[in-house]
């Protein structure tokens, strides 16, 4: 009998696959931090600009894409 080298699967890290998603050309979007609370202080400008979503840049994007390997958009 031939022992056959397993080769482990990827898995996906199922706290980041909630919160990112994949753009159509395979960019990975995510929301503005820091609008869970104390909005008070916060200037309506800035609270809404927090509520966007934003395209992670270089070394983001990339450990983002380790972590999530088989995110669909």
């Amino acid at each position: 009998m031939a022992i056959k080298n397993k080769v482990t699967k990827i898995r996906t890290c199922r706290g980041a696959a909630k919160r990112f998603r994949i753009t159509g050309t395979g960019k990975i979007q995510a929301y503005g931090a820091n609008h869970g609370h104390k909005l008070g202080k916060k200037s309506m400008r800035k609270k809404k600009l927090m509520l966007k979503k934003r395209v992670l840049q270089g070394a983001d994007a990339r450990n983002m894409k380790r972590l999530v390997p088989y995110l669909k958009g």
